[in-house]
């Protein structure tokens, strides 16, 4: 009878999480994951596929449980313009303090990994779930009359959200807070009345 090997497999995913989050899945080879995990090569390819499987399962948990938790508090919040800026203040403060500065976004950090079909329609989920949410501020700001007239709420919503990688990317470059702060609330004020 083959030896059956038990693990916690939420456990594993979150190693493997911070690793291809933190080095990207090009950089990340299996023999990385094998130590990061501790499984053996084959636990890994019978539980989730090999390597691309594991990358794939990882980004979709990113998304899921540290992204769209994020996204649904700013699509959710009543204030408007405030909404966008404490997303963008807690943000900032995620990317450059604490366990994880300067990592930057797991999927922001997918965009330069050449991603196969299957992570570009994790990215692309990423990308539309943010800009939905900055939407739905920026519909709220609209009915509390705190826009200035004229302005395109897609395309404002959109701006925003690009405004976003750019944090993630540039956290990860060591631009200092204080600096990507300045950005943001540039942005956000050249939407206010």
């Amino acid at each position: 009878m083959p030896d059956v090997k038990h693990f916690d497999s939420a456990e594993a995913l979150t190693a493997v999480e911070l690793l291809f989050w933190r080095k990207g899945a090009a950089s990340t080879g299996i023999q990385d994951i094998v130590t990061a995990t501790g499984l053996s090569r084959s636990s890994l390819y019978n539980a989730f596929g090999g390597k691309d499987g594991l990358y794939l399962t990882a980004l979709q948990r990113y998304l899921d449980e540290r992204s769209r938790p994020m996204f649904a508090r700013l699509g959710a919040d009543q204030r408007g313009l405030p909404a966008v800026t404490a997303f963008f203040d807690r943000l900032i403060r995620l990317r450059c303090g604490g366990d994880f500065a300067r990592w930057g976004c797991f999927v922001t950090n997918a965009h330069a990994d050449g991603p196969s079909e299957a992570a570009q329609a994790v990215i692309d989920q990423h990308h539309d779930s943010l800009h939905a949410a900055f939407l739905a501020a920026l519909e709220v700001a609209e009915g509390k009359n705190q826009l200035r007239p004229g302005t395109g709420l897609a395309g404002s919503a959109e701006m925003l959200t690009l405004l976003a990688y750019a944090i993630n990317l540039r956290s990860r470059a060591g631009t200092p807070r204080e600096t990507l702060r300045a950005g943001a609330t540039a942005a956000v004020d050249s939407l206010g009345r």
